[in-house]
């Protein structure tokens, strides 16, 4: 793995963007296209690793049955160029076990990062943790299965991790918002996720309108993350691959340091997939330390000089590597991700709305896929029932743990609709003695997930 120490900095994205204009002209040669698809004029099977495979052998590998591609294509061939994140209901065939509430807990894999860097003196190798911390979530991002659509009012706890109590619950329906706050000794992280995706016919890109803030408790210094697009080749031909190309951006609020992190975009058979090079910068903009690495194995960092040059005598540093995973995990699950899915991260009395209860989930993960998609079904259907009584009462979704802004805040990619922990969680789980599991407690056959506001739901 390179440094991007041939490349003088120009301040922020400045350094990044020649980067992005070097690679201008390789951007039509950065996607192995195999072509050749009779009926299905217009899309594209992307092979990341390129080769010279025969395409429609290529374009029949992934998780879909022919005739699920086919109905499933004559159904999005309207959608194409539209954001489709709420319009369509998808089949099981394509999830995980796993609902996107608790997907937003698998940050916390690495949350070590996090503690370094509130406990770091130096500035600048603080926000080379705090970086860190985001960039290794990335791992997590690559698997192409789908997480279920949070139901309004679902939530996820988490707690036994790096001492962390971890929240999050679904607060909007229409448009999907999700929110979370976690916290621990050393850090608390506030985050409002909202997705905006353009539909292409075989391939899907996402772009994150939430926002990220991270304190850090020993010099209360906050933090905030814009993350780089994301896409998603290959949905319904070839095998399904997460590409996520340009710029991570952390900024110290508080003193006006920063990190900018340029994710390669993967190039003609693989060149620069998962790659990650940059600099953190002083609030002058002078770079300070150069990052290098790959966000599916190990991110390192080096001093350098006011050029961006490598400091004489300075050594390429390993701040992070990825963990161990299960191998050949029907999932691609980490062993944190199997966590998560478990109670043995759970509080002792679990809220009714947790997502480890849903029942579509629960099939899934021990494989019933037609049960999993009769009550991924019954489930959507009391959601609609729910939306029906609480509009005849004129009445308006108001969420538990976390209190909707006035003020609409705006991200590059769009204006925000912002949540903020309102801190009842807190109060909740004092009085109701929390703490770790008890065995026999946290049943998945004897409890039923229960998010719902209304008793009249039929």
């Amino acid at each position: 793995m390179g440094t991007p120490q041939d490349k003088k900095p120009q301040g922020g994205g400045g350094f990044f963007a020649s980067i992005a204009s070097t690679l201008s002209n390789f951007g039509t040669a950065m996607q192995k296209s195999v072509n050749g698809l009779v009926g299905y004029e217009g899309l594209e099977v992307i092979n990341p690793e390129g080769g010279t495979e025969d395409a429609e052998a290529e374009a029949q590998r992934g998780r879909w049955r022919q005739e699920d591609r086919d109905s499933y294509w004559k159904m999005m061939q309207k959608y194409i160029g539209a954001d489709v994140t709420s319009l369509v209901t998808l089949p099981v065939v394509i999830f995980e076990p796993m609902s996107m509430l608790q997907k937003m807990a698998e940050l916390m894999e690495y949350s070590y990062l996090m503690d370094s860097a509130d406990k770091c003196e130096d500035p600048h190798m603080r926000m080379v943790y705090a970086s860190t911390f985001f960039v290794a979530n990335y791992y997590a991002l690559q698997r192409a299965w789908k997480p279920f659509n949070p139901i309004l009012g679902e939530t996820y706890e988490m707690v036994n991790h790096g001492g962390i109590t971890f929240l999050s619950e679904q607060v909007s329906h229409h448009p999907p918002i999700s929110a979370a706050h976690a916290e621990n000794d050393h850090f608390v992280y506030d985050i409002t996720s909202k997705v905006k995706t353009k539909f292409l016919g075989n391939s899907i890109d996402i772009y994150p309108l939430g926002r990220t803030r991270v304190t850090l408790k020993k010099d209360g210094v906050s933090l905030e993350l814009v993350p780089p697009p994301s896409k998603v080749n290959n949905l319904i031909f070839g095998r399904t691959w997460v590409d996520s190309p340009g710029e991570l951006i952390l900024t110290n609020l508080t003193t006006g340091d920063k990190v900018v992190l340029y994710f390669q975009p993967c190039g003609w058979f693989g060149a620069g997939r998962y790659e990650v090079d940059g600099y953190v910068y002083n609030a002058a903009d002078e770079p300070k330390i150069l990052m290098t690495g790959k966000w599916n194995e190990t991110i390192s960092y080096q001093l350098c000089d006011s050029e961006g040059e490598p400091q004489p005598g300075a050594e390429l540093t390993q701040v992070w590597k990825v963990a161990e995973s299960p191998v050949n995990d029907k999932y691609q699950y980490t062993y944190f991700a199997h966590k998560i899915n478990s109670f043995d991260t759970a509080p002792k009395k679990l809220l009714e709305s947790d997502s480890r209860l849903r029942p579509d989930r629960y099939a899934l993960e021990k494989g019933d896929l037609s049960k999993s998609g009769s009550e991924k079904s019954r489930l959507e259907e009391r959601q609609r029932a729910e939306k029906k009584i609480r509009e005849s009462k004129g009445e308006k979704f108001i969420p538990k743990w976390f209190d909707a802004e006035e003020e609409m805040v705006p991200t590059p990619w769009g204006e925000l609709e912002l949540y903020r922990y309102n801190g009842k969680y807190d109060e909740y789980r004092a009085s109701s003695s929390s703490g770790g599991r008890i065995e026999g407690e946290n049943d998945i056959r004897s409890e039923e997930f229960n998010p719902w506001k209304y008793e009249e739901l039929s």
